[in-house]
Order: C-alpha cells, then sequence, then structure tokens
C-alpha cells in the first residue's frame, strides 16, 4: 500500500460487513462526487432497506477519456466531505488490487465477503451502454442490480439491450427490498426524486469559470 501516497491505508482496504448484512455497492470515477450520487444512494438505501453502501471510487473508467480525471486522494476527501450518511463507507480498494473491470469487483467482493447479501448499486444513465461493460453479463448473473432513475434514462429501463436480454429477471419495483435475497440474474427499476447534476457538467463549468478568469 505504499505505492498510494497521500492516501491512507484504511482507504485502500475493503470495509468490514457482518454475515447477512445487505450491502449496497455504487461504483464510480466521483469526478467529482455531487448531490445526484447522494441523491441516489439515499433511494437505494431507502428503498432496498441497506445497512450499509460502499461508495467504490474507481482508479479509472475504461470507457471514459482519464486525461480530465482528478488524483484519487482527492476524489477520496470529497466523497469523504459529500457523504453524510454513516451507513456509506467510501473505499478505493480497487486501486490496492489493481481492478478495471466491475465483473473483477464484484468477484473479488463476494470471495472475501461470504454470507453477506450484495446489491450492486447503478444510475440509470449507465443502463443505455451497459452492454458495453466487460463481462456485463457475468456482472447481471453474479450479483442482484439495482438501477436508479435518472434525469433522460427513465425509458432506459424497457429500451436497453440489459433491459431486454434480462426481462425475465426484473423484480417489481414495490418488491425492491427482496431483492438483495434473490439469486442473480435479479434486477429492479427504482423511481424516484431525479437531480439533474453530473460530474462532466460540473467539471465543464468549473473549467468555463477558470477560464473566464
Amino acid at each position: 500500500m505504499t505505492n498510494f501516497p497521500g492516501i491512507a491505508a484504511q482507504d485502500l482496504r475493503m470495509p468490514h460487513a457482518e454475515k447477512n448484512m445487505t450491502v449496497g455497492l455504487f461504483g464510480g470515477s466521483f469526478n467529482p462526487p455531487h448531490r445526484g450520487h447522494a441523491l441516489v444512494s439515499e433511494i437505494a438505501m431507502r428503498q432496498l432497506r441497506l445497512q450499509q453502501l460502499w461508495w467504490i471510487v474507481t482508479p479509472g473508467n475504461p470507457l471514459k477519456n482519464g486525461g480530465d480525471l482528478a488524483p484519487l486522494g482527492h476524489r477520496l476527501d470529497a466523497c469523504k466531505a459529500m457523504a453524510s450518511d454513516p451507513r456509506i463507507r467510501v473505499t478505493a480498494f480497487e486501486a490496492r488490487h489493481h481492478i478495471r473491470y466491475t465483473a473483477d469487483t464484484l468477484a473479488l467482493v463476494q470471495a472475501r465477503n461470504p454470507g453477506v447479501r450484495f446489491v450492486w448499486i447503478m444510475g440509470a444513465d449507465n443502463l443505455k451502454n451497459f452492454h458495453l461493460w466487460q463481462r456485463w453479463r457475468q456482472i447481471a448473473e453474479t450479483m442482484p442490480i439495482a438501477v436508479i432513475d435518472r434525469p433522460g434514462s427513465t425509458l432506459s429501463f424497457l429500451s436497453s439491450i440489459m433491459a431486454k436480454t434480462y426481462d425475465f429477471a426484473r423484480v417489481d419495483e414495490e418488491d425492491a427490498a427482496l431483492l438483495a435475497r434473490k439469486d442473480a440474474p435479479a434486477w429492479t427499476f427504482i423511481h424516484g426524486p431525479r437531480s439533474s447534476l453530473s460530474s462532466t457538467a460540473i467539471r465543464r463549468r468549473e473549467a468555463g469559470l477558470e477560464e473566464a478568469k
């Protein structure tokens, strides 16, 4: 862990969870974290009745340009400042294990935590291109998935390749609290308050402000 200067050792460890706990996994660049991330987390914790929610701050997203990616330590600090709910655990364990793909993250988490009920959390804006993720079918068949509504993405739960492929495994939203107890593949789409904030828009706005100066 000495290869990550400026990052506390505890931030590179996988959070602890007891057997039979219900835990959500919410991965992303968080570049930067914003109120939209917090809102997705609030909805997920309430609707899925999570006892913990891990914000997994990735070293980088293979599907995104990493040129404007803030240092991992900066993003971790920003996430800690944003995540006010004590059930949220901010972690960068993927960096320690040199993980780049979600499929590998889920496999590691399950191997290290037998008996814990995990749910993968993602915003609906990711559902449209979910089939482009590395080993996306493996992800869908590893643990249940909760898709949280995002602006402009509500219809993706009907039209996306993932939704069509796993239509047989969709759980009614009213049964979302049972999702963590189901065997994969199992997924649900959760409606709720939506935030129009995005990390990309925030970075562009900040860049514009800097240019104006």
